[in-house]
């Protein structure tokens, strides 16, 4: 992660994590919280793209769809928004390093024992797995953790927590 500390400009939260950890819904709180706007990367794509996340991954590939959605975080232009990325977002090192410029980038971290509770249809939610065959979740939680890690500026645990307690750690953790 490049040094920031004299960019002051950076006035959005990023927030990344896996699919299910809750970054829309913890992020739609937080916006509220404070008075922030509100900005869901995958509907962006979707939306840019006119085409569910499924249907492009299945269309494109998981390197396509890749490409696409590094693309479209890269263009993103906000002033005080929370920006919810879709779980794959840190493998566009480009798209990241943009939010990254722009925001402070909070990861959203939650166990796997967690997860797997939460999200017991994965393979079914639009989910990049660049092996696409045999991925389990654990696998998917192996490769993508040291990943969220490396883009952080911040890391909130948020295992057993309500939507608002954890909005309301993200806010302290970002002081």
């Amino acid at each position: 992660m490049p040094d920031q500390s004299t960019d002051r400009s950076r006035d959005n939260i990023v927030l990344i994590g896996m699919p299910g950890v809750g970054k829309s819904t913890v992020g739609v709180v937080l916006a509220k919280i404070l008075n922030y706007e509100f900005v869901d990367a995958d509907l962006i794509i979707q939306q840019r793209c006119d085409k569910t996340l499924q249907r492009l991954i299945d269309t494109l590939g998981p390197d396509g769809f890749i490409e696409v959605e590094g693309k479209v975080l890269a263009d993103l232009e906000f002033n005080r928004a929370v920006i919810s990325t879709g779980g794959s977002a840190i493998y566009s090192h480009e798209g990241m390093e943009h939010l990254a410029q722009h925001g402070r980038v909070v990861y959203l971290r939650v166990g796997l024992a967690e997860l797997e509770s939460r999200f017991p249809g994965f393979d079914e939610r639009g989910v990049v797995m660049r092996r696409q065959r045999g991925m389990s979740l654990a696998d998917l939680y192996e490769e993508r953790v040291p990943l969220y890690e490396r883009y952080a500026d911040v890391t909130v645990d948020v295992d057993g927590l309500s939507i608002t307690e954890a909005a309301d750690r993200v806010i302290k953790a970002l002081g």
